[in-house]
């Protein structure tokens, strides 16, 4: 799916220094960032991110043999002066441009997906659900930025039979802006949860966060969002007067009692197998956990928006990723790796789920980050759910700074004991877990939690 010289033009105004022949040989194959992997037919757009500047590989673009360059403007004494080149204000802005460009030339439906928690096991879950329809083009690890989100639009496939794009945010505006450059078709809002409190300020200012995904949703298209919460609904309704698609996971014991009438996506967890009956039909998946059978609701929302029809039993077996709903079994415990990050919610899901299991119980906790002045208030609910639990012991990992006040909290609840420190925990927890106990794993990425499962014995 090449760019033409005209395509190009109309997004990034008239191209520099071409002369008249070569106006005619002037398509490019792929839009590209990296001047590792590119190639001589492709655009590289030099970006400037955190760490980095493009502009400063153009040496490596050039010695490629490229033939045009898109620079940011004041750069140009960089390039040989014959050389053809766009000039713009700004390079991002450009290379978001050139992802809806891409994403405009896309015949396929685009599902993007925000939440507080669940985005990407929800998203390998829709990828994995829509494999019925052919190949599918997801993005990969957590490519849901501003770069990330472009980059998976336009190594997008013509083979690909849908697009599903996870969005993250760090404030307000940031979501709008990649529905802004990706023009969704259906978009999942996963959950309101308070990861991100303490950059956002409030619960309200993340709802509105997460309802700017549907800024840019085609008109004709859908939000497929979970029940049963009045606040979401409502703010979702300034954005967006399109369908809404509302779900919502039960018990299996509430499968025969009636319910009011209303257009509520239901769906009911059996515990004892781990399946979920949908409209009459059982499903599977390799996940545990009510919260991981609800995020299974919406990727059953989706694939039911596009058409897929489902057999009586379905069984689905999604790609496992590092540090989400993984189990692994040392040489005397069963380990829960949940390393790869924390919220409140996704903390107490997990407990949720750890209590089920048989045998005695441990948890090693890293500290949440980003919750702001509500911090010592959600870590203080989570001590008092373990401590009402028949959880054995919790080793709690914090930072010097916050040592004390929770030592203080925690002194006369027995089952807790508070570190600094990572290294120190794989000989407190290999002295006293017992062949067939449980250890759950979870904390924010700062913790680095993945790197203590291999000395758990």
């Amino acid at each position: 799916m090449e760019f033409s010289l005209s395509e190009l033009n109309n997004v990034l105004g008239d191209i520099k220094n071409l002369s008249e022949g070569k106006r005619d040989f002037l398509n490019f194959k792929n839009i590209s960032i990296d001047s590792r992997t590119l190639l001589k037919n492709d655009l590289f757009i030099a970006i400037r991110g955190k760490n980095f500047d493009g502009h400063s590989f153009l040496p490596d673009v050039l010695d490629k043999g490229v033939k045009s360059v898109v620079i940011k403007k004041g750069m140009q004494r960089l390039l040989p002066s014959n050389f053809p080149y766009w000039v713009v204000n700004d390079t991002l802005e450009a290379f978001q441009k050139l992802a809806l460009l891409k994403r405009k030339k896309l015949n396929i439906p685009i599902i993007a997906i925000t939440g507080s928690v669940g985005k990407t096991t929800t998203k390998e879950m829709i990828g994995g659900v829509l494999n019925k329809l052919g190949k599918i083009k997801l993005s990969h690890a957590n490519f849901n930025n501003e770069i990330g989100v472009g980059l998976t639009i336009l190594s997008t496939d013509i083979e690909d039979q849908a697009l599903v794009l996870e969005m993250g945010m760090r404030g307000l505006g940031q979501i709008e802006n990649l529905s802004k450059y990706s023009e969704p078709d259906i978009a999942v809002i996963t959950n309101i949860g308070s990861a991100h409190i303490g950059l956002l300020g409030s619960k309200k200012n993340i709802t509105f966060a997460k309802c700017e995904i549907s800024k840019f949703l085609n008109p004709e298209g859908v939000v497929i969002i979970p029940a049963n919460d009045p606040f979401l609904e409502k703010t979702l309704k300034e954005f967006w007067k399109g369908r809404l698609i509302k779900v919502e996971l039960l018990n299996i014991e509430n499968q025969k009692e009636s319910f009011r009438k209303d257009d509520n996506l239901r769906g009911f967890y059996n515990r004892s197998n781990k399946t979920i009956i949908i409209d009459e039909n059982t499903f599977e998946i390799p996940f545990e956990g009510f919260h991981n059978a609800s995020n299974f609701l919406f990727a059953y929302a989706v694939a039911k928006e596009l058409g897929i029809d489902f057999e009586s039993f379905n069984k689905f077996d999604f790609a496992i990723l590092g540090g989400r709903n993984k189990i692994l079994k040392s040489v005397k415990t069963n380990i829960y790796d949940e390393t790869y990050n924390a919220s409140p919610e996704s903390v107490k899901a997990c407990i949720e789920n750890l209590l089920e299991k048989p045998r005695n119980k441990f948890f090693i906790f890293g500290s949440m980050q980003e919750l702001g002045k509500e911090s010592e208030k959600f870590h203080k609910e989570i001590f008092n759910l373990i401590n009402n639990s028949d959880i054995e012991k919790c080793l709690f990992i914090c930072d010097k700074k916050n040592e004390k006040i929770y030592s203080d909290y925690l002194k006369d609840k027995k089952k807790f004991l508070v570190f600094n420190n990572i290294n120190d925990v794989p000989k407190e927890i290999n002295k006293s877990t017992k062949r067939g106990d449980s250890i759950l794993i979870k904390g924010s990425r700062c913790w680095q939690l993945e790197k203590i499962i291999e000395l758990i014995n």
